[in-house]
Protein backbone atom coordinates (compact mmCIF):
# COMPACT_ATOMS: atom_id res chain seq x y z
CA UNK A 1 0.00 0.00 0.00
CA UNK A 2 1.01 3.59 -0.60
CA UNK A 3 2.96 5.47 2.03
CA UNK A 4 3.79 9.04 3.00
CA UNK A 5 7.09 8.94 1.13
CA UNK A 6 5.27 8.61 -2.19
CA UNK A 7 2.44 11.06 -1.36
CA UNK A 8 -0.01 8.14 -1.28
CA UNK A 9 0.19 7.78 -5.06
CA UNK A 10 0.89 4.05 -5.30
CA UNK A 11 -1.11 0.95 -4.39
CA UNK A 12 1.85 -1.26 -5.26
CA UNK A 13 5.47 -0.57 -6.14
CA UNK A 14 7.60 -2.79 -8.37
CA UNK A 15 9.97 -2.37 -11.30
CA UNK A 16 9.37 -3.68 -14.82
CA UNK A 17 12.24 -2.85 -17.13
CA UNK A 18 11.82 -2.05 -20.84
CA UNK A 19 11.29 -4.96 -23.20
CA UNK A 20 14.26 -3.88 -25.30
CA UNK A 21 18.04 -3.86 -25.30
CA UNK A 22 19.58 -1.08 -23.16
CA UNK A 23 21.78 -0.21 -26.14
CA UNK A 24 18.82 0.67 -28.36
CA UNK A 25 18.00 4.34 -28.92
CA UNK A 26 14.31 4.53 -28.14
CA UNK A 27 11.97 7.54 -27.71
CA UNK A 28 11.25 6.87 -24.02
CA UNK A 29 14.66 5.53 -23.04
CA UNK A 30 15.62 6.46 -19.48
CA UNK A 31 12.10 7.57 -18.51
CA UNK A 32 10.03 6.07 -15.68
CA UNK A 33 6.26 5.74 -15.52
CA UNK A 34 3.39 4.57 -13.32
CA UNK A 35 0.13 2.86 -14.27
CA UNK A 36 -3.41 3.44 -13.00
CA UNK A 37 -4.78 0.32 -11.31
CA UNK A 38 -7.26 -0.20 -14.14
CA UNK A 39 -4.77 -1.60 -16.69
CA UNK A 40 -4.08 -5.33 -16.86
CA UNK A 41 -0.47 -6.28 -16.24
CA UNK A 42 0.55 -9.92 -16.55
CA UNK A 43 0.93 -11.58 -13.16
CA UNK A 44 -0.78 -8.79 -11.21
CA UNK A 45 -4.38 -8.48 -10.08
CA UNK A 46 -6.03 -5.38 -11.54
CA UNK A 47 -7.61 -3.80 -8.47
CA UNK A 48 -10.01 -1.28 -10.05
CA UNK A 49 -9.63 0.83 -6.90
CA UNK A 50 -11.49 -1.62 -4.64
CA UNK A 51 -10.26 -4.53 -2.47
CA UNK A 52 -13.41 -6.56 -3.11
CA UNK A 53 -12.78 -6.33 -6.84
CA UNK A 54 -9.19 -7.47 -6.33
CA UNK A 55 -10.36 -10.32 -4.07
CA UNK A 56 -12.85 -11.66 -6.61
CA UNK A 57 -10.67 -11.45 -9.73
CA UNK A 58 -7.58 -13.47 -10.73
CA UNK A 59 -4.23 -12.08 -11.79
CA UNK A 60 -4.09 -10.87 -15.38
CA UNK A 61 -2.62 -13.29 -17.92
CA UNK A 62 -1.71 -10.56 -20.41
CA UNK A 63 -0.59 -6.92 -20.31
CA UNK A 64 -2.65 -4.09 -21.81
CA UNK A 65 -1.26 -2.98 -25.20
CA UNK A 66 -0.92 0.63 -23.98
CA UNK A 67 1.43 -0.51 -21.18
CA UNK A 68 3.35 -2.77 -23.56
CA UNK A 69 3.77 0.14 -25.98
CA UNK A 70 5.55 2.42 -23.51
CA UNK A 71 7.67 -0.46 -22.20
CA UNK A 72 8.68 -1.20 -25.79
CA UNK A 73 9.42 2.50 -26.18
CA UNK A 74 12.15 2.19 -23.54
CA UNK A 75 10.40 3.33 -20.34
CA UNK A 76 10.59 1.58 -16.96
CA UNK A 77 7.42 0.93 -14.94
CA UNK A 78 7.62 1.81 -11.24
CA UNK A 79 4.25 0.49 -10.04
CA UNK A 80 0.48 0.85 -9.96
CA UNK A 81 -1.36 3.91 -8.73
CA UNK A 82 -4.40 4.70 -6.58
CA UNK A 83 -7.65 5.48 -8.37
CA UNK A 84 -11.24 6.28 -7.43
CA UNK A 85 -13.21 3.09 -6.82
CA UNK A 86 -14.43 1.54 -10.08
CA UNK A 87 -13.36 4.82 -11.78
CA UNK A 88 -16.82 6.20 -10.97
CA UNK A 89 -15.85 9.57 -9.48
CA UNK A 90 -13.92 12.71 -10.35
CA UNK A 91 -12.76 13.65 -6.82
CA UNK A 92 -9.62 11.55 -6.34
CA UNK A 93 -10.59 10.03 -2.98
CA UNK A 94 -10.31 6.35 -2.00
CA UNK A 95 -11.70 4.94 1.24
CA UNK A 96 -9.46 1.87 1.18
CA UNK A 97 -6.09 3.03 -0.15
CA UNK A 98 -6.18 6.63 0.99
CA UNK A 99 -6.42 9.87 -0.96
CA UNK A 100 -3.21 10.78 -2.83
CA UNK A 101 -1.75 14.10 -1.72
CA UNK A 102 -2.15 17.06 -4.04
CA UNK A 103 1.41 18.42 -4.16
CA UNK A 104 0.28 21.84 -5.43
CA UNK A 105 -2.29 22.32 -2.70
CA UNK A 106 -2.00 19.74 0.12
CA UNK A 107 -5.33 20.68 1.71
CA UNK A 108 -7.23 20.10 -1.56
CA UNK A 109 -8.30 16.95 -3.42
CA UNK A 110 -6.05 15.76 -6.27
CA UNK A 111 -8.94 15.10 -8.66
CA UNK A 112 -9.84 11.71 -10.09
CA UNK A 113 -10.35 9.09 -11.09
CA UNK A 114 -6.68 8.89 -12.20
CA UNK A 115 -5.59 10.56 -8.95
CA UNK A 116 -2.50 8.51 -8.11
CA UNK A 117 -1.16 8.74 -11.65
CA UNK A 118 -1.39 12.55 -11.53
CA UNK A 119 0.21 12.77 -8.09
CA UNK A 120 3.05 10.41 -9.08
CA UNK A 121 3.96 12.83 -11.89
CA UNK A 122 3.29 16.00 -9.89
CA UNK A 123 5.42 14.67 -7.02
CA UNK A 124 8.29 13.85 -9.42
CA UNK A 125 8.13 10.16 -8.52
CA UNK A 126 7.98 9.24 -12.22
CA UNK A 127 8.46 11.08 -15.52
CA UNK A 128 5.01 10.24 -16.88
CA UNK A 129 2.04 8.05 -16.08
CA UNK A 130 -0.91 6.33 -17.69
CA UNK A 131 -4.51 6.97 -16.71
CA UNK A 132 -7.95 6.77 -18.26
CA UNK A 133 -10.34 9.58 -19.18
CA UNK A 134 -14.06 8.97 -19.67
CA UNK A 135 -15.48 12.32 -18.64
CA UNK A 136 -12.39 14.16 -17.39
CA UNK A 137 -10.47 11.58 -15.33
CA UNK A 138 -7.10 12.68 -16.76
CA UNK A 139 -7.83 16.33 -17.50
CA UNK A 140 -9.33 17.11 -14.08
CA UNK A 141 -6.49 15.70 -11.93
CA UNK A 142 -3.95 17.26 -14.30
CA UNK A 143 -5.60 20.62 -13.73
CA UNK A 144 -5.88 20.17 -9.97
CA UNK A 145 -2.23 19.06 -9.67
CA UNK A 146 -0.73 21.65 -12.02
CA UNK A 147 0.65 19.24 -14.64
CA UNK A 148 -0.04 18.34 -18.26
CA UNK A 149 -2.77 15.80 -19.02
CA UNK A 150 -3.81 14.46 -22.43
CA UNK A 151 -7.04 12.76 -23.48
CA UNK A 152 -6.64 11.43 -27.04
CA UNK A 153 -9.33 10.99 -29.68
CA UNK A 154 -11.75 8.25 -28.71
CA UNK A 155 -10.69 4.91 -30.14
CA UNK A 156 -7.17 5.80 -31.29
CA UNK A 157 -5.30 4.24 -28.33
CA UNK A 158 -6.25 0.65 -27.55
CA UNK A 159 -8.39 0.14 -24.43
CA UNK A 160 -7.89 -3.63 -24.60
CA UNK A 161 -6.85 -4.86 -21.16
CA UNK A 162 -8.40 -1.80 -19.49
CA UNK A 163 -11.43 -2.37 -17.25
CA UNK A 164 -14.26 -0.40 -18.88
CA UNK A 165 -16.30 2.28 -17.19
CA UNK A 166 -18.35 3.29 -20.26
CA UNK A 167 -16.74 2.11 -23.47
CA UNK A 168 -18.53 4.64 -25.67
CA UNK A 169 -16.56 7.32 -23.82
CA UNK A 170 -13.45 5.62 -22.34
CA UNK A 171 -9.96 6.63 -23.51
CA UNK A 172 -6.39 5.91 -22.41
CA UNK A 173 -4.70 9.17 -21.41
CA UNK A 174 -1.37 10.22 -19.94
CA UNK A 175 0.32 12.79 -17.69
CA UNK A 176 3.69 14.55 -17.83
CA UNK A 177 5.36 17.60 -16.28
CA UNK A 178 6.71 19.02 -19.52
CA UNK A 179 5.42 19.20 -23.08
CA UNK A 180 8.36 17.36 -24.63
CA UNK A 181 7.73 14.18 -22.63
CA UNK A 182 3.98 14.52 -23.15
CA UNK A 183 4.63 14.62 -26.89
CA UNK A 184 7.09 11.72 -26.88
CA UNK A 185 4.72 9.46 -24.93
CA UNK A 186 1.88 10.44 -27.25
CA UNK A 187 3.85 9.57 -30.37
CA UNK A 188 4.56 6.10 -28.95
CA UNK A 189 0.97 5.42 -27.89
CA UNK A 190 -0.53 6.91 -31.06
CA UNK A 191 2.15 5.35 -33.32
CA UNK A 192 2.83 8.70 -34.94
CA UNK A 193 5.89 9.53 -37.05
CA UNK A 194 8.12 12.47 -36.19
CA UNK A 195 6.90 15.47 -38.20
CA UNK A 196 7.56 19.18 -38.22
CA UNK A 197 4.97 21.18 -36.24
CA UNK A 198 2.13 22.52 -38.39
CA UNK A 199 0.87 26.06 -37.87
CA UNK A 200 -2.81 26.03 -36.81
CA UNK A 201 -5.20 27.75 -39.22
CA UNK A 202 -7.46 28.96 -36.42
CA UNK A 203 -7.88 28.76 -32.67
CA UNK A 204 -11.41 29.23 -31.32
CA UNK A 205 -12.14 30.39 -27.77
CA UNK A 206 -15.43 29.35 -26.15
CA UNK A 207 -16.19 32.69 -24.50
CA UNK A 208 -19.24 31.59 -22.50
CA UNK A 209 -17.29 28.82 -20.77
CA UNK A 210 -14.62 31.25 -19.56
CA UNK A 211 -17.27 33.67 -18.27
CA UNK A 212 -18.04 31.16 -15.55
CA UNK A 213 -14.56 31.50 -14.06
CA UNK A 214 -14.18 32.76 -10.52
CA UNK A 215 -10.70 34.16 -11.22
CA UNK A 216 -9.67 37.15 -13.39
CA UNK A 217 -9.74 36.42 -17.12
CA UNK A 218 -6.15 37.59 -17.62
CA UNK A 219 -5.02 34.52 -15.69
CA UNK A 220 -6.51 32.18 -18.32
CA UNK A 221 -7.83 33.57 -21.59
CA UNK A 222 -5.49 36.56 -21.80
CA UNK A 223 -2.45 34.34 -21.23
CA UNK A 224 -3.55 32.03 -24.05
CA UNK A 225 -4.51 34.87 -26.40
CA UNK A 226 -1.21 36.71 -25.96
CA UNK A 227 0.77 33.50 -26.47
CA UNK A 228 -1.11 32.71 -29.69
CA UNK A 229 -0.69 36.29 -30.95
CA UNK A 230 3.05 36.17 -30.30
CA UNK A 231 3.58 32.83 -32.07
CA UNK A 232 1.02 32.80 -34.87
CA UNK A 233 -0.63 36.24 -35.06
CA UNK A 234 -3.97 37.37 -33.72
CA UNK A 235 -5.75 36.80 -37.05
CA UNK A 236 -6.12 33.07 -36.34
CA UNK A 237 -8.12 33.71 -33.15
CA UNK A 238 -11.89 33.28 -33.32
CA UNK A 239 -14.55 33.42 -30.62
CA UNK A 240 -17.73 31.40 -30.19
CA UNK A 241 -20.54 30.96 -27.66
CA UNK A 242 -20.42 27.21 -27.17
CA UNK A 243 -23.87 27.08 -25.58
CA UNK A 244 -25.52 28.59 -28.67
CA UNK A 245 -23.44 26.41 -30.96
CA UNK A 246 -24.47 23.23 -29.16
CA UNK A 247 -28.13 24.30 -29.08
CA UNK A 248 -28.12 24.94 -32.85
CA UNK A 249 -26.16 21.85 -33.87
CA UNK A 250 -27.28 19.12 -31.46
CA UNK A 251 -31.07 19.14 -31.99
CA UNK A 252 -31.63 15.87 -30.10
CA UNK A 253 -30.90 17.73 -26.85
CA UNK A 254 -34.50 18.99 -26.97
CA UNK A 255 -35.55 15.57 -25.64
CA UNK A 256 -33.96 16.40 -22.29
CA UNK A 257 -36.91 18.46 -21.11
CA UNK A 258 -35.60 18.58 -17.53
CA UNK A 259 -32.75 20.80 -18.75
CA UNK A 260 -34.17 24.15 -19.90
CA UNK A 261 -32.71 25.17 -23.24
CA UNK A 262 -34.03 28.74 -23.36
CA UNK A 263 -31.61 31.61 -22.97
CA UNK A 264 -30.21 32.35 -19.54
CA UNK A 265 -27.03 33.92 -18.19
CA UNK A 266 -24.10 32.76 -20.37
CA UNK A 267 -26.53 30.34 -22.10
CA UNK A 268 -25.07 27.28 -20.35
CA UNK A 269 -28.38 25.39 -20.32
CA UNK A 270 -27.51 23.43 -23.51
CA UNK A 271 -24.22 22.42 -21.93
CA UNK A 272 -26.09 21.27 -18.81
CA UNK A 273 -28.38 19.19 -21.04
CA UNK A 274 -25.33 17.76 -22.77
CA UNK A 275 -23.90 16.82 -19.39
CA UNK A 276 -27.15 15.03 -18.52
CA UNK A 277 -26.98 12.97 -21.72
CA UNK A 278 -23.38 12.07 -20.98
CA UNK A 279 -24.19 10.98 -17.42
CA UNK A 280 -27.11 8.80 -18.55
CA UNK A 281 -24.96 7.06 -21.16
CA UNK A 282 -22.13 6.54 -18.69
CA UNK A 283 -24.53 5.17 -16.07
CA UNK A 284 -26.15 2.73 -18.50
CA UNK A 285 -22.85 1.32 -19.72
CA UNK A 286 -21.47 1.10 -16.18
CA UNK A 287 -24.54 -0.93 -15.18
CA UNK A 288 -24.17 -3.25 -18.18
CA UNK A 289 -20.49 -3.76 -17.45
CA UNK A 290 -20.55 -4.17 -13.68
CA UNK A 291 -24.13 -4.31 -12.38
CA UNK A 292 -24.18 -8.07 -11.94
CA UNK A 293 -20.88 -8.07 -10.02
CA UNK A 294 -22.04 -5.23 -7.74
CA UNK A 295 -25.37 -6.97 -7.03
CA UNK A 296 -23.68 -10.31 -6.29
CA UNK A 297 -20.62 -9.20 -4.31
CA UNK A 298 -22.12 -6.10 -2.66
CA UNK A 299 -18.67 -4.49 -2.38
CA UNK A 300 -17.61 -2.16 0.41
CA UNK A 301 -17.64 1.26 -1.27
CA UNK A 302 -16.84 4.70 0.04
CA UNK A 303 -19.45 7.37 0.65
CA UNK A 304 -20.51 9.10 -2.55
CA UNK A 305 -19.24 6.28 -4.75
CA UNK A 306 -21.62 3.82 -3.10
CA UNK A 307 -24.65 5.97 -3.80
CA UNK A 308 -23.58 6.57 -7.40
CA UNK A 309 -22.86 2.89 -8.08
CA UNK A 310 -26.13 1.63 -6.62
CA UNK A 311 -28.12 4.33 -8.41
CA UNK A 312 -26.59 3.07 -11.67
CA UNK A 313 -27.31 -0.57 -10.85
CA UNK A 314 -30.97 0.20 -10.09
CA UNK A 315 -31.48 2.51 -13.07
CA UNK A 316 -33.43 1.83 -16.26
CA UNK A 317 -32.07 2.47 -19.74
CA UNK A 318 -34.42 5.37 -20.37
CA UNK A 319 -33.34 7.70 -23.21
CA UNK A 320 -30.18 5.71 -23.99
CA UNK A 321 -30.84 5.68 -27.75
CA UNK A 322 -31.34 9.44 -27.57
CA UNK A 323 -28.03 9.76 -25.69
CA UNK A 324 -26.24 7.93 -28.50
CA UNK A 325 -27.86 10.30 -31.00
CA UNK A 326 -26.65 13.29 -28.98
CA UNK A 327 -23.13 11.86 -28.98
CA UNK A 328 -23.22 11.35 -32.76
CA UNK A 329 -24.55 14.86 -33.40
CA UNK A 330 -22.02 16.45 -31.08
CA UNK A 331 -19.17 14.56 -32.73
CA UNK A 332 -20.30 15.74 -36.14
CA UNK A 333 -20.78 19.32 -34.95
CA UNK A 334 -17.57 19.81 -33.01
CA UNK A 335 -15.28 16.98 -34.14
CA UNK A 336 -13.73 17.74 -30.76
CA UNK A 337 -13.41 14.62 -28.65
CA UNK A 338 -9.75 15.41 -28.09
CA UNK A 339 -8.48 17.44 -25.15
CA UNK A 340 -5.33 18.43 -23.28
CA UNK A 341 -5.03 20.27 -19.96
CA UNK A 342 -2.20 22.82 -19.77
CA UNK A 343 -1.07 24.31 -16.44
CA UNK A 344 -1.09 28.11 -16.26
CA UNK A 345 0.62 28.65 -12.93
CA UNK A 346 -1.36 29.54 -9.82
CA UNK A 347 -3.91 32.07 -8.59
CA UNK A 348 -4.45 32.47 -4.82
CA UNK A 349 -1.93 29.61 -4.43
CA UNK A 350 -4.15 27.21 -6.37
CA UNK A 351 -3.29 25.76 -9.80
CA UNK A 352 -4.91 27.21 -12.93
CA UNK A 353 -5.23 25.30 -16.21
CA UNK A 354 -6.76 25.66 -19.66
CA UNK A 355 -8.04 22.82 -21.85
CA UNK A 356 -7.38 22.77 -25.61
CA UNK A 357 -9.44 20.69 -28.06
CA UNK A 358 -8.79 19.65 -31.64
CA UNK A 359 -10.90 17.72 -34.12
CA UNK A 360 -11.04 13.95 -33.84
CA UNK A 361 -7.85 12.34 -35.14
CA UNK A 362 -5.70 15.49 -34.90
CA UNK A 363 -3.78 14.23 -31.88
CA UNK A 364 -0.34 14.76 -33.40
CA UNK A 365 -1.14 18.34 -34.37
CA UNK A 366 -2.37 19.10 -30.86
CA UNK A 367 0.66 17.52 -29.19
CA UNK A 368 2.97 19.64 -31.37
CA UNK A 369 0.89 22.76 -30.72
CA UNK A 370 1.12 22.26 -26.96
CA UNK A 371 4.88 21.85 -27.15
CA UNK A 372 5.17 24.98 -29.32
CA UNK A 373 2.89 27.05 -27.10
CA UNK A 374 4.21 25.91 -23.76
CA UNK A 375 7.34 28.07 -23.50
CA UNK A 376 5.50 31.24 -24.54
CA UNK A 377 2.62 30.43 -22.19
CA UNK A 378 5.03 30.26 -19.27
CA UNK A 379 6.41 33.71 -20.21
CA UNK A 380 2.89 35.17 -20.30
CA UNK A 381 2.02 33.47 -17.00
CA UNK A 382 4.98 35.18 -15.32
CA UNK A 383 3.81 38.56 -16.64
CA UNK A 384 0.20 37.95 -15.55
CA UNK A 385 1.31 36.88 -12.08
CA UNK A 386 3.46 39.99 -11.68
CA UNK A 387 0.53 42.21 -12.72
CA UNK A 388 -1.78 40.53 -10.19
CA UNK A 389 0.48 41.39 -7.24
Amino acid sequence: MAGESDYGAFTEKFIIKPSSSPDQELPLKGLTFAVKDIFDMEGYVTGFGNPDWARTHPAATTTAPAVLAVLSGGATCMGRTVMDEMAYSINGENKHYGTPKNICSPDRLPGGSSSGSAVAVGGMLVDFSLGTDTGGSVRVPASYCGILGFRPSHGVVSTTGVIPLAQSLDTVGWFARDADILNRVGRVLLQLPEVEPVKPTHITIAEDCFQLLSIPSQRVTSVLVKSVEKLFGGHILKYVCLGYYVKDNVPTLKHFKGERLEDQEYNVAPLAALSTAYRLLERSEFKNNHGEWVSTVKPDLGSGISERVWAAVRSTDENIDVCHSVKTELHAALTALLGVSIPLGTYDNLPVSVSLLAKHGSDGLLLNLVETLYGTLKEQIDIAQELSY
